[in-house]
């Protein structure tokens, strides 16, 4: 199976009161990541130099993220890989992994899904995925992760056994 990596980098706006990247960040993580594979990797001429497939609009109807573990600034990007779960005739599920590169270690910061409806704008309704777009989803396409495949928590979530100060349950 083949994913889309994309390096993200964190700004230091991007913390919040807490010292970490507030919630909201990931997701526009997510949707930097998204942009990318959808509007400059798919095929065609259309969208910032990308392709036509998906350039006559899409939304989104869906978000979910699994938050692993706290995620501070640093001046190393984070990597996002996403990859395509599910295409159905209006509609395409693409998952994603926030981590760290693999020669970083590869920590899992969360996992996500976003279902992704192709849009035609001028008629003001959903539309149909295209032979073009489901030849370029294709390419993508693989299984979700499996459920808790990262474990939560991380190094300084209060509450969490195993961390340094703080007793492991017998």
């Amino acid at each position: 199976m083949v994913r889309h990596v994309y390096r993200c980098p964190l700004r230091w706006a991007d913390m919040d009161a807490y010292g970490h990247v507030n919630n909201v960040e990931f997701l526009r993580y997510l949707e930097e990541a998204r942009i990318d594979f959808m509007f400059r990797l798919a095929p065609g001429e259309g969208a910032g130099g990308g392709g036509t497939s998906f350039a006559g609009g899409s939304v989104v109807a869906r978000h979910e993220i699994d938050y692993r573990r706290q995620l501070v600034h640093r001046y190393e990007p984070v990597t996002i890989e996403v990859w395509v779960t599910e295409i159905r005739a209006a509609a395409a599920t693409l998952a994603y992994e926030v981590k760290d590169a693999p020669e970083d270690g590869g920590a899992v910061y969360a996992q996500a899904s976003t279902v992704i409806v192709p849009f035609d704008f001028e008629a003001g309704r959903p539309r149909r995925i295209t032979a073009e777009e489901r030849a370029f989803l294709e390419k993508y396409l693989g299984p979700p992760p499996p459920a808790g495949s990262a474990k939560p928590g991380g190094p300084g979530r209060p509450g969490e056994p195993g961390r340094p100060g703080e007793a492991a349950a017998a």
